[in-house]
């Protein structure tokens, strides 16, 4: 079973033209906080991102096109540019950082939350949004 990490606008919006919605370096900060010790598991459009901390080597990056269906037991996908749905019997886990804001979006989040327990929420000031909500949901 591996733990989903998304990123997403008011209305579950996650990437507009191709683009994310957002980013955000305190986010990108408390991701690799959470996932120290394990694999965090991303596309390789999303490598970016995270270049700074796999340099300083508070994480270890595993970036591949089919990221998904290779997570293992207890690791961390980083989802910004597909769909969860194919692999939702795979997720124990699902982490969610709100935006609180409306923006553009093409591409969004394709689980539906109510069917999942909400564990714990809580707020916090990032870099570029004043208000940031981190969600965590189990089966």
């Amino acid at each position: 079973q591996m733990i989903g990490i998304v990123c997403l606008e008011e209305r579950k919006g996650m990437q507009f033209g191709g683009r994310r919605v957002s980013r955000d370096r305190v986010v990108t900060e408390k991701i690799c906080e959470l996932c120290e010790g394990k694999t965090l598991w991303m596309n390789p459009a999303s490598e970016k991102l995270f270049a700074e901390q796999k340099e300083s080597g508070k994480v270890t990056l595993q970036a591949a096109a089919d990221f998904l269906e290779q997570a293992g037991e207890g690791e961390y996908c980083f989802v910004e540019n597909t769909g969860l749905q194919a692999v939702k019997a795979k997720i124990e886990k699902i982490i969610v950082f709100w935006w609180n804001r409306h923006y553009p979006s093409d591409r969004k989040f394709d689980l539906d939350l109510s069917k999942w327990n909400k564990v714990s929420e809580e707020e916090f000031a990032g870099y570029s949004h004043e208000k940031i909500t981190k969600e965590v949901y189990e089966k």
